[in-house]
This record gives C-alpha cells, sequence and structure tokens, in this order.
C-alpha cells in the first residue's frame, strides 16, 4: 500500500458500496430487512475493526513486518467485502 490514508480510504470505500447495495435492496425488498441489516452490522463491524488495525501497525520498526501487517489488512478487507456481496447475492438469488 501506497500510505495509510490511501488504505483507510479504500476501506470506507468498499465498505460503503456493500452498505449501499445492502440499503437499495432493502428499499426494494422490505420483508427481508433483518437479514439486510444485519450484513448491514456485520460490514460495519469489521470496518471498524480494519481501520483500529490500520492506526496500530505491528513492528514499527521493522519494514518487513509493517508491510506484510498491511497486506494482511488489505487481503482481510478484500475477503470481508466479498463475504458481504456473497450474503447479499444468496438474498437476491432467493427471490
Amino acid at each position: 500500500m501506497a500510505s495509510r490514508r490511501r488504505l483507510k480510504k479504500d476501506i470506507d470505500y468498499l465498505c460503503f458500496v456493500v452498505i449501499s447495495d445492502c440499503y437499495n435492496y432493502n428499499y426494494l425488498h422490505p420483508e427481508k430487512q433483518d437479514q439486510v441489516l444485519e450484513i448491514v452490522r456485520d460490514t460495519i463491524i469489521g470496518r471498524n475493526g480494519l481501520i483500529a488495525r490500520v492506526n496500530h501497525p505491528d513492528g514499527k520498526n521493522n519494514p518487513k513486518m509493517v508491510k506484510a501487517h498491511y497486506k494482511a489488512i488489505f487481503a482481510d478487507l478484500i475477503k470481508n467485502v466479498d463475504e458481504s456481496f456473497s450474503r447479499l447475492s444468496a438474498l437476491i438469488k432467493e427471490k
């Protein structure tokens, strides 16, 4: 990653894309509100955890550890967003 600031913006952007898609689905299908809000809740919890990890890197004095730490955060971000989209996709396919 180029910078912590950019990583935080990526985290915010991807999480809010998931959240906006969830709210769009909720607007069209209000009968599934509980399941959609659970996806939103889990996405927000994941986002907050990732931001906390970005703010507190492991091994500040060792550049290799820091780089590995941020790569792990980015991998977790992709995994969390993919999981959230998969859950939303499963709801859409139920229709």
